[in-house]
């Protein structure tokens, strides 16, 4: 995956583990060929900036494996309703092959209303498809005055998100549980005075009981 972060900077994201390299654009024919900086850096992969690229050590890697363990066979694994907020699980990459799941177990949740988080625990690559996925579920969520929040980001992931700026859109955390406790103390401290004390959000997850994918 290649990303433009401004006019005079073009930066490289291995597709495999995240790391980045950075240069500039000037010195390369046209902006979508990238042949150059690839070159340069001892990266392999596409010529264009659509990617896929490698950095050196994951060149080195057989076709295929995302990461070491990693679980390529993308999509969501299910989504569970933990008091008001729906976890949509995901898992292996978020790309072109998992789109349609993935967009039908957000648009599931996002109808269910309220917040919903996705859990990326065991995902380790996204691309603009997924991305992109992601961006029009967090639209749709905020429409509705609900928010979009995104719990275990990879390396991978944060890169991406930070360098097309947008990190500070989605609320991040740490991981599931860190996300449901701040989730959870945010709900109390909106409550009314006077509304009396509000049902805490629970603390463990509950089995499945929607829509499993």
């Amino acid at each position: 995956m290649t990303v433009v972060p401004d006019d005079n900077l073009m930066t490289l994201i291995c597709d495999v583990c995240g790391e980045t390299t950075t240069g500039t654009a000037c010195v390369l024919p046209d902006a979508e060929v990238v042949w150059t900086l690839v070159s340069d850096h001892g990266w392999s992969g596409s010529p264009f900036a659509t990617g896929p690229h490698r950095c050196p050590r994951c060149s080195t890697l057989p076709p295929g494996p995302t990461a070491p363990g990693g679980d390529r066979a993308g999509g969501p694994r299910g989504m569970d309703r933990i008091g008001d907020v729906m976890v949509v699980a995901t898992n292996g990459d978020l790309d072109a092959d998992a789109g349609n799941a993935l967009r039908t177990a957000l648009r599931g949740a996002v109808d269910m209303g309220g917040t919903v988080v996705v859990d990326l625990a065991r995902v380790q690559v996204i691309d603009p498809v997924g991305l992109g996925l992601l961006v029009r579920a967090h639209r749709e969520v905020r429409d509705r005055g609900g928010r979009l929040c995104l719990a275990a980001p990879s390396r991978f992931i944060r890169t991406v998100l930070h360098t097309m700026k947008l990190d500070g859109v989605f609320p991040i955390y740490d991981d599931l549980d860190a996300a449901l406790a701040e989730l959870r103390a945010a709900a109390r401290s909106d409550a009314p005075a006077d509304a009396g004390s509000p049902a805490p959000l629970p603390t463990r997850r509950r089995p499945a009981s929607s829509v499993t994918v």
